[in-house]
């Protein structure tokens, strides 16, 4: 059986009979963990381990694990700045917020692979215009070369540390002020007017490799009327025709708001699938969960099938003792915390 086209979250801490139901489903080949998902590092080795078990090929286990306001899991792991902070060092030493981004990723990846994590959704490549509520210090900077370089250099950190990235949110969420988890928001501007700003590190990241991305919930109507996860020209004709991305395609999660336009939540599915996503989100919602794995019918193409697997966690990766017993991750860690942070945690994909 191969993975198939879409990512469940589960109930808590362990699998109950109907998550496990679920997972077996050949229409499912990954899982999203959130923060109800964790109490203790040992209980979600387990759990990870626990799902990894469940069939052949390993379902992939992804989490949003960015730093700052969204990291998912906080007792005994590094607490990781939000990526803003990196942005206000490269202000001054481009040079040292280069390292201190590829020591992030680096610890970010680490720890998520000791546990069994396959990957993040992350880095964060939206640009900040200084009006979005959803973004806001989750990205970078507001110069599309900070961006690039940076979340270049997170990029390489977690590779170091065992894992792909993905990039988000395609081609950029942080121009409107309106959040995409609970209204439908409009991007008013001309695609010459995003391709010279927002979409300049999307397309400097598919230079250097990036593996994964994930298209925003948000109109841009000069463009396509549909939203960007469901738009066949913005994945199809610019993503992979124009920029030449050949990696993974992740939905953001279609039981936000912003989805709502594509219709219930088969529709939301169909639509995303037929634009060119490779695997959908669907988060937070059982009964829609089960909808559609009553109801699609999709067979994943076999290019799909090997992008997936390009996602997985390097095999054999090193434990948090043997991290902790490594020089340079000690340092890493050190370092990351002499790097300005926030509190707080927001329910934000």
């Amino acid at each position: 059986m191969s993975l198939g086209p879409i990512m469940l979250d589960i109930e808590g801490i362990q699998l109950t009979a109907d998550d496990k139901r679920k997972l077996l489903h050949p229409l499912v080949g990954g899982v999203i963990l959130f923060t109800r998902n964790y109490s203790s590092l040992e209980q979600l080795m387990q759990l990870t381990a626990e799902i990894h078990a469940l069939r052949t090929p390993p379902l992939l286990i992804a989490v949003d694990h960015e730093g700052g306001r969204v990291q998912r899991f906080r007792a005994d792991f590094t607490r990781l700045p939000p990526m803003r902070e990196l942005g206000i060092i490269w202000d001054e030493h481009p040079g040292k917020a280069r390292h201190l981004a590829q020591q992030t990723g680096y610890v970010l990846a680490g720890e998520l692979r000791a546990a069994g994590v396959d990957l993040s959704f992350t880095p964060v490549l939206d640009m900040d215009h200084g009006q979005s509520c959803v973004i806001g210090d989750r990205a970078f900077h507001d110069k599309p070369q900070g961006i690039a370089e940076l979340a270049h250099s997170l990029m390489s950190g977690l590779k170091l540390g065992g894992m792909a990235a993905v990039g988000k949110h395609f081609p950029g969420h942080g121009y409107i002020q309106a959040d995409s988890h609970v209204e439908v928001p409009v991007d008013e501007r001309t695609y010459p007017e995003i391709e010279k700003s927002d979409l300049v590190p999307f397309r400097k990241m598919i230079g250097f490799g990036l593996a994964g991305i994930m298209p925003a919930h948000v109109i841009y109507p000069h463009v396509d009327s549909r939203p960007a996860g469901f738009s066949e020209i913005w994945l199809k004709k610019i993503l992979r025709a124009e920029l030449d991305f050949e990696g993974c395609i992740f939905s953001d999660d279609l039981n936000m708001a912003g989805a709502a336009v594509a219709g219930d939540i088969l529709q939301r599915a169909e639509s995303a699938l037929h634009a060119g996503c490779d695997m959908i989100l669907i988060c937070n919602n059982p009964e829609a969960a089960d909808t559609l794995l009553e109801e699609l019918r999709w067979d994943i193409p076999a290019i799909s099938v090997v992008r997936l697997a390009r996602m997985r966690g390097r095999p054999h990766p090193d434990s948090l003792v043997k991290l902790h017993e490594n020089a340079s991750f000690v340092k890493a860690v050190e370092n990351i915390a002499s790097i300005g942070l926030s509190s707080g945690d927001l329910p934000l994909g």
